[in-house]
């Protein structure tokens, strides 16, 4: 079975989250799928070096590795283990065989776990945005140069403002982008996420900002779907079914110059209990009536 043909459709595997590593390559593959955007856990269930031949031999690439971040601690031990996650992340994704290393930068510290209420002891300081974000900047400081090292790019990805407390203190792009600034744009660069940022009223700028920067690393299609989930995490839909507007969005990343591969990740229960394969078959049917004829050529 081939795909729409443009060599640029990717299946993020938390789509079929079920599957294991070698699973969804396969059903990638089987579908015509031309890459695949991989999770760190189902990479380490593997391990790296497996998991890049796994890919490869299904003749896939990996577009991008999700994830690292969560950068937003206050105390030193920490900040010690994020960058000691971090690290490693970084190398798994050159393991992999991909240069794209997508970051949630964290949430608040006075947050619990994500999804859930704040600790029963967090104070005012665990609640300054402003500093939080500061320490996002600091944490990108420290591992830029090792990224650099192994080949990767730090890749931040702005979350929609209710994720701000408990995922990422960052929510537009444009805030990705000036956390980007100090670095390399093939040290540090940004996803655009529909889901998280359709609704952001500079995003034609920010993302023209992103391409004249070469900032670009990744262009990811899922939908923002009503009502929301009891978990608003699991809240994304398939394209089409809600309120993005794909073709003008998709035509501002491709003005923008970004040529790499478009990812559909999408985290919905109904979506992730239903046969991988319908999946696989259903987002890249969505991708060839809403994404493809915006693409050029």
């Amino acid at each position: 079975m081939t795909g729409p043909g443009t060599g640029r459709l990717s299946l993020n595997t938390a789509t079929i989250k079920r599957s294991t590593l070698p699973e969804a390559v396969e059903i990638a593959a089987e579908a015509g799928y031309d890459a695949v955007g991989l999770w760190r856990d189902r990479v380490q269930e593997t391990g790296a070096t497996v998991a890049a031949k796994i890919v490869a031999e299904a003749g896939l690439r990996v577009s991008s590795l999700c994830r690292g971040g969560f950068l937003t601690a206050a105390d030193d031990a920490g900040i010690a283990a994020a960058l000691d996650d971090n690290r490693r992340a970084v190398e798994e994704a050159a393991t992999v065989g991909t240069s794209e290393l997508v970051f949630v930068v964290g949430g608040l510290p006075a947050n619990s776990s994500p999804g859930a209420g704040p600790r029963h002891d967090a104070g005012a300081a665990d609640r300054d945005l402003v500093a939080a974000r500061s320490r996002v900047a600091d944490r990108i400081a420290d591992l830029a140069p090792f990224a650099a090292e192994h080949g990767v790019r730090i890749v931040l990805e702005p979350l929609h403002p209710i994720f701000a407390a408990d995922r990422a203190v960052i929510s537009t792009l444009g805030q990705a982008l000036d956390l980007a600034a100090p670095h390399p744009a093939d040290v540090v660069g940004v996803v655009v996420d529909t889901y998280h940022v359709w609704w952001d009223p500079q995003l034609e700028t920010m993302i023209a900002r992103a391409g004249a920067e070469g900032r670009i690393a990744s262009y990811q299609v899922c939908d923002w779907i009503l009502p929301l989930a009891a978990d608003p995490l699991l809240s994304r839909g398939y394209v089409g079914d809600g309120y993005v507007d794909f073709p003008t969005i998709t035509r501002w990343v491709s003005d923008a110059g970004y040529t790499g591969d478009i990812e559909t990740e999408i985290f919905h229960q109904e979506i992730w209990d239903t046969d991988p394969r319908t999946v696989a078959a259903t987002v890249a049917d969505r991708y060839a009536r809403y994404v493809l004829p915006s693409l050029p050529g």
